[in-house]
C-alpha cells in the first residue's frame, strides 16, 4: 500500500477534535464518504503556547488561525 506523508492540523468540531484531508489527497487517493484509511500519527509540534500569548496582546485566537492557514498556502 502507497504512504503519502502530507502534515494536517487538528481542528476543534464541538466537543470533539478531528482532521479534514485537503483536497489534493482526496483527489490523489479517490476518497469518498465511508472509506476505510489507515492513519499514522505522530505529533510534530506543540502550539498552545501561542494561545496564551494572543491572548496576552489582544489578538484573538481564530485570528491566529487565520494566519496559521495563510502561512501554509505560502
Amino acid at each position: 500500500m502507497e504512504s503519502f506523508q502530507n502534515r494536517i492540523k487538528v481542528k476543534k468540531f464541538g466537543g470533539s477534535i478531528g482532521i479534514i484531508f485537503p483536497r489534493k489527497i482526496v483527489e490523489d487517493k479517490g476518497l469518498k464518504q465511508d472509506d476505510l484509511v489507515e492513519v499514522s500519527i505522530e505529533k510534530i509540534a506543540d502550539l498552545s503556547f501561542l494561545w496564551k500569548k494572543g491572548e496576552d496582546i489582544g489578538i484573538s485566537t481564530q485570528k491566529v488561525m487565520e494566519e496559521i492557514d495563510e502561512g501554509e498556502d505560502e
